[in-house]
């Protein structure tokens, strides 16, 4: 029944980067020159159906089936994904650098919204059957409100569109950012930015910012000009 479900999720969802594709001209990708990518011998994939399995602290897992998983998609301009979510999981506030996405809940009841670039919210409940857009490049979210498992697929106008999450984009990065900065942005001392990075940072953190500090420091300065 759940195989069903997704495969008329995908044909709707898909209807919809379809319509986008012809009403605008600015798009991520290329236009195709050709058909398909020649290169690719089967357009086809399996496997969408399976339930993934969710093991991190946010409860969700999203799936995302790109050009990178799935070489069918090579030169279209799409990409798609299922994630799955666990009671009260979160799919993080993140962003795609190179698509708009068409959002469709399958199964639960999800709070999603995302950020414009004036820092208005834009919110909602969405219940099974719901669809939501998020504009290229703004960060958003998506939280199941149930205390069972929700399940939502996702399309994008882009064959590779890439994923940005916000807090490991500024306390997991490597290497990190220097603590003058994060700790004037945030208006907060460096225990607290220590914390949060030991929270996203994927190897043991190890500060090297006194020295990287005094390097970036010495190259901003002018070099002495010497008298003759």
């Amino acid at each position: 029944m759940e195989k069903k479900i997704i495969n008329g999720a995908i044909l709707a969802i898909f209807t919809v980067i379809a319509i986008l594709s012809f009403t605008t001209t600015n798009a991520s990708d290329p236009a195709p020159l050709q058909d398909f990518c020649v290169g690719v011998d089967d357009p086809y994939s399996a496997g969408f159906d399976r339930t993934s399995v969710i093991d991190n602290p946010q409860g969700a897992e999203a799936t995302l089936v790109n050009v990178n998983r799935f070489p069918g998609l090579n030169t279209l301009g799409v990409a798609i994904a299922r994630i799955d979510f666990g009671p009260f999981g979160l799919n993080t506030p993140h962003l795609h650098p190179r698509a708009s996405q068409a959002f469709a809940v399958m199964k639960g009841t999800l709070y999603a919204g995302f950020v414009s670039t004036d820092y208005k919210l834009y919110d909602t409940i969405l219940k099974e059957g719901d669809i939501i857009v998020f504009p290229q490049g703004l960060i958003h979210f998506q939280f199941n409100l149930g205390k069972s498992k929700a399940l939502a697929i996702a399309a994008f106008g882009s064959q590779n569109p890439g994923r940005v999450n916000v807090a490991d984009g500024v306390f997991g990065t490597t290497p990190e950012i220097l603590d003058k900065v994060l700790t004037k942005a945030f208006q907060v001392n460096k225990t607290v930015i220590d914390q949060l990075r030991s929270q996203f940072s994927n190897s043991k953190h190890v500060s090297i910012d006194s020295a990287r500090s005094i390097l970036l420091e010495t190259l901003s300065q002018k070099p002495k000009v010497l008298d003759a």
